[in-house]
């Protein structure tokens, strides 16, 4: 008996990456249940566009098979946006939320999921973030939907304005990407309240938690961590080169930029120039872009933006640590400095795994959609790296998806967004060992 009980207990003992990946699994089931209900529809939805909706909101990717303006009632529409909220900043600050209002204690393991679910380095004081995180993230959301609310209640009247407000900037601060508008924000292209209010959303939202804490907390840069630091500097310098490369390749694209007036432009520049780092909302004609631009994006998509925040991609962390360690090896150095700091060698081998999980996550699905589906490639690719990224831009051919295809995006989408080497060790059984090898010789390069 005893030994039966051993058997049951090992069974169902999962490990932080399984017990996430479960949980996100278990909220997109359950989103497409809710969105299969006659009352989330104005028309009936199938079974797979209605789980492929749920895995985009839960993923806060933003790809859309059917519009969400028209297709969803309010019911529907709200379903996404609680999806959006819970996949945003994850179900197990929910979880730790609920557990606290009820009054209950919170054990080891649920703090070493809570520093999992965060990305934390130490289990210490992951449940004060999580007060904070969630705390903050209302507060933001609630006045960024007031301030937008200025906007568009005198356009859609006070029920819908207001809905809409919240609706877009719950979407904006998760980095999520979905609209209620068919063309996304292409009507608001030089609108300074709609580009200001959900650009400063996702960038809020994907620079990360651990950052805002330590802003919050310190307030000086000297004072600042080595990883706020790296987002802080790294965020600021990424998006003005994206958006001086932006304004150079399309100003005179007559289906992007060449039709707008100066202040437009630029405008639009920065718009684009910020959205591919997993926001996925548009303010221009994607398709329409020239493919430099579009290869260009596909770099941004597969940065994406910050660690423990509300977007995805290899992070633009893991970025700069490969970067920076390839040019200390450039130049004969044996530590990779950055603000006179050295990276542990076990970072940089994460950062490396990070990535090369990544690639060929994304390779596969290249190669999987290339079979399902009958598009151009350079939309095959940019649908595959939106997807890993789980930024939501889409170049048209999401809605042309063969079901096949919707399946394909959908694994791409969940693994993008729990991180590739989570969902890796979800299934691999890691196990330590002190056997140590002799070194061996192997030519590179």
């Amino acid at each position: 008996m005893t030994l039966q009980k051993d058997k049951v207990i090992k069974w169902v003992r999962f490990t932080p990456p399984q017990v996430l990946a479960i949980g996100f699994f278990l909220t997109i089931i359950i989103g497409a249940v809710l969105l299969k209900l006659p009352i989330s529809t104005m028309k009936p939805l199938s079974w797979i566009d209605a789980l492929f909706t749920a895995a985009s909101a839960t993923t806060v990717t933003g790809l859309a098979v059917v519009d969400t303006g028209t297709e969803f009632t309010l019911f529907g529409q709200t379903v996404i946006m609680g999806l959006i909220q819970i996949g945003g900043l994850g179900f197990m600050t929910f979880a730790v939320l609920i557990v606290m209002i009820l009054g209950k204690k919170i054990g080891l393991k649920e703090r070493m999921l809570v520093q999992e679910a965060l990305n934390q380095p130490t289990i210490g004081g992951v449940i004060g973030l999580v007060k904070v995180l969630f705390l903050f993230s209302i507060s933001i959301e609630l006045i960024a939907a007031l301030i937008l609310s200025i906007r568009l209640v005198p356009q859609y009247g006070w029920a819908s304005g207001l809905f809409a407000s919240l609706f877009h900037s719950i979407s904006a601060f998760n980095n999520a990407g979905f609209s209620l508008w068919p063309d996304n924000l292409m009507s608001y292209v030089g609108d300074p309240t709609v580009n200001l209010v959900i650009t400063f959303l996702f960038i809020t939202g994907g620079i990360g938690f651990t950052v805002l804490f330590d802003i919050m907390k310190n307030r000086r840069f000297k004072a600042f961590s080595l990883h706020t630091k790296i987002m802080l500097t790294g965020t600021l310098i990424l998006n003005a080169v994206a958006m001086l490369v932006i304004f150079i390749l399309e100003y005179s694209n007559p289906g992007t930029l060449g039709h707008l007036h100066i202040g437009d432009k630029l405008w639009a520049s920065y718009f684009q120039a910020v959205t591919p780092r997993t926001a996925g909302f548009n303010s221009l004609d994607i398709g329409s872009m020239r493919e430099g631009t579009i290869v260009f994006t596909l770099l941004l998509m597969f940065i994406g933006a910050g660690s423990a925040s509300t977007a995805s991609g290899i992070k633009l962390t893991t970025f700069i640590v490969i970067l920076m360690s390839v040019i200390a090896y450039l130049r004969g150095k044996k530590e990779t400095v950055i603000f006179r700091r050295s990276i542990k060698y076990p970072i940089i081998i994460k950062a490396l795994a990070v990535s090369v999980t990544g690639l060929f996550i994304v390779f596969l699905g290249i190669f999987a959609l290339t079979i399902t589906e009958q598009a151009s490639f350079i939309q095959i690719v940019f649908e595959t790296f939106s997807a890993f990224g789980t930024v939501g831009l889409s170049m048209g051919l999401t809605p042309e998806l063969t079901e096949a295809g919707k399946c394909i995006i959908i694994v791409i989408m969940f693994i993008g967004r729990i991180g590739p080497l989570t969902f890796v060790f979800s299934f691999a059984k890691t196990e330590k060992s002190n056997i140590r090898y002799p070194d061996g010789e192997v030519f590179t390069g």
